[in-house]
C-alpha cells in the first residue's frame, strides 16, 4: 500500500486521477491539454509523465499501447484495498 499512498499524496496525481475517473482511455495529450483548458496548469510533457509512472508503479493507472498512442486508464482497485484497509478503522471507533 506505501506505492499507492505515495501516489496519492500528491495533489496532481490526485488531480491525474480524477480526470481519468471522468474521462477513461486518454492519452498523455488529452491529459495535458485538460491541465491547461481545465485547471489552467501548463506542465511540460516530461512533468506529467513523471507524475503517470508513478500512478503507474502504484498500479492506479493502466496505459496499452494504441498505435503510437499510450492510452491510460484508471484502475480503482489499489484505492478500494485501501477503503477496505481503512474501514477496519471505522469499524473499530463504532
Amino acid at each position: 500500500m506505501d506505492p499507492v499512498f505515495k501516489a496519492l499524496a500528491d495533489p496532481t496525481r490526485r488531480l491525474i486521477l480524477d480526470m481519468l475517473l471522468e474521462e477513461d482511455n486518454q492519452t498523455l495529450f488529452e491529459l495535458r491539454t485538460r491541465f491547461i483548458m481545465e485547471h489552467g496548469i501548463d506542465m511540460t510533457r516530461q512533468a506529467v509523465t513523471k507524475h503517470l509512472s508513478i500512478l503507474e508503479r502504484a498500479g492506479l493507472v493502466a496505459a496499452a499501447r494504441s498505435g503510437r498512442y499510450k492510452q491510460l486508464h484508471l484502475n480503482t482497485k489499489p484505492i478500494h484495498e485501501i477503503t477496505h484497509w481503512l474501514g477496519k478503522y471505522q469499524q473499530n471507533k463504532q
